[in-house]
């Protein structure tokens, strides 16, 4: 088993006032994530062999939409967290919902508030969908590496125990609910595994596709493969990824969202199917066009 590493989850913090403001590298893997998801895309923009006719939306036009887009992330991602996760606990302390440094987003709410996002402004602006998601799925694997990258130094989001070499030893609650096993308990570093096939895999196949193979020609195909990738990703993860405390009983061990008999699906699973058969159908359709 290894050690957690000892890192801060701060990059730095300065006392004013009495009060301590802190910089976390989860917010900086944010903010990296959109800085460059703004500069792949004007870069594929900005390249005219990428496209079969004009590129579908000018360099003012990215920057007024990234403006939504950090709405979308945000708000879709707290109230999917809440909807799908512990929409009971936050019935009784509504209050609640918008402490966001308290933690707790989802990756698919967010997602579905981009897709919105996405959606009204193309037709505000009449900018063609399928393309505006082509480039939206190239910009997104960084953020999702860095992201899972934070969780890692956050220590949380941790995986089930394990017995191979390169479980880690994780602080906190990890270690907590491993209080009745006897020394130390190692896990699956689930985010991790999450930051190879979210982040390093799928940005560089869709990067490839884009800018090598002319898949930019195809509207909606970088869409459909973005959409399968973390999808089939997210759903193999799962099976090593610790459940969420709330789908945990003792009638329910591994922290089923959705059984029956015998056979069943976390939340994530659940959450990550309609994406893969979505994806399929948008790599298919632009196959056909």
């Amino acid at each position: 088993m290894i050690p957690f590493p000892d890192i801060s989850p701060n990059v730095f913090s300065v006392t004013l006032f009495g009060r301590e403001f802190a910089l976390r590298w989860y917010a900086l893997a944010y903010m990296a994530g959109l800085l460059y998801g703004w500069w792949i895309i004007l870069r594929a923009i900005r390249t005219p062999r990428l496209w079969a006719g004009e590129p579908p939306l000018t360099a003012e036009q990215v920057e007024r939409f990234f403006t939504w887009a950090v709405v979308g992330v945000i708000l879709g991602g707290r109230l999917g967290y809440v909807i799908f996760y512990e929409p009971a606990a936050f019935l009784a302390e509504p209050w609640r919902i918008p402490y966001v440094w308290e933690g707790g987003m989802s990756f698919h709410g967010g997602f579905a508030g981009v897709v919105l996002a996405g959606i009204w402004f193309c037709r505000r602006e009449k900018i063609p969908m399928l393309s505006m998601g082509d480039l939206l799925a190239v910009a997104a694997p960084v953020g999702l590496g860095l992201g899972r990258l934070s969780n890692f130094v956050n220590a949380e989001l941790w995986g089930r125990t394990t017995d191979l070499p390169w479980g880690v030893v994780f602080p906190g609650a990890a270690a907590q609910t491993c209080a009745q096993l006897t020394g130390a308990c190692a896990r699956h570093p689930s985010q991790l595994y999450q930051a190879a096939l979210e982040g390093l895999l799928l940005l560089a196949v869709l990067t490839w596709l884009a800018f090598r193979r002319g898949w930019f020609k195809r509207p909606g195909a970088l869409m459909g493969l973005f959409l399968v990738g973390y999808g089939v990703a997210r759903f193999l993860v799962e099976f090593v990824r610790q459940p969420d405390a709330q789908f945990v009983s003792p009638g329910n061990p591994v922290g089923l969202a959705l059984h029956v008999g015998g056979y069943g699906l976390t939340m994530g699973q659940l959450l990550s199917l309609p994406m893969i058969v979505a994806g399929l159908w948008f790599v298919l359709r632009a196959r056909e066009t």
